[in-house]
């Protein structure tokens, strides 16, 4: 029986979404961890090939019992090499754990915005050739910065640290797991919060959201595509 790459899920909207699709078509087994039901956090990495985190409302600066045993994990999967994946707060998490900060990002960023891949040797291995930008999804008020070691390959212009690569991991602040369900379920829940968070030019309306969704959604996909191909070669066996 082959090994399950474990996905933390921190939030009951915040599911793996299409990198769950992208496992099952490769016949690569997972499980997902729901901490927001109050599965408990493995002590170690043993029998773990991969380390998936997904999103959250919270902020890894949060008093929350459960964010310190993640750390804890990320550090000693990123130290025997086995990669770690990071969405968002997880890749705010991915940033804390090995040494940098996590913090206000000058804007809220909600919606659809472009990401600009970085110039250099490390993006280029990891988007390969003819990807120079792509529109991603967003949905956060807070960032990380680039940890020690670590390779800044992805910025927008509301985030300068969209994401890093360090050894096989990989940490996003931007959602590439986005599929059109997500999207029109994050619109709806987070009505509130983007009402109070208007106008802004890196928030979008929910409306705004759902254009064109089917076409967007396939679009950021196949980068996922790309990303998602490269992560899973450095899984353990």
């Amino acid at each position: 029986m082959k090994k399950e790459i474990l996905i933390f899920r921190h939030f009951p909207t915040e599911g793996p979404g299409y990198f769950a699709r992208f496992l099952d078509r490769q016949g690569i087994p997972h499980r997902t961890l729901k901490i927001d039901e109050g599965e408990p956090v493995p002590e170690s990495i043993a029998d773990i090939p991969g380390l998936v985190l997904m999103g959250g409302p919270m902020s890894v600066n949060d008093s929350l019992p459960w964010i310190p045993k993640v750390l804890r994990l990320i550090r000693a999967a990123v130290a025997a090499d086995i990669p770690v994946l990071g969405h968002c707060l997880g890749g705010q998490l991915i940033s804390k754990a090995l040494g940098g900060t996590v913090g206000r990002n000058p804007v809220k960023e909600i919606g659809w915005g472009e990401v600009l891949i970085a110039d250099n040797p490390v993006a280029r291995r990891w988007f390969g050739p003819g990807i120079e930008r792509f529109e991603s999804f967003h949905w956060h008020g807070e960032t990380f910065s680039i940890p020690p070691g670590a390779t800044h390959i992805l910025r927008s212009r509301y985030c300068r640290n969209q994401a890093f690569v360090i050894g096989k991991s990989l940490g996003l602040q931007c959602h590439i797991e986005m599929t059109p369900e997500l999207v029109r379920a994050w619109a709806r829940h987070g009505a509130a919060e983007i009402a109070r968070a208007l106008p802004a030019a890196a928030v979008q309306r929910p409306a705004q959201m759902l254009i064109s969704l089917p076409e967007r959604a396939a679009r950021l996909n196949r980068i996922a595509d790309v990303l998602y191909t490269r992560w899973v070669q450095g899984l353990r066996h």
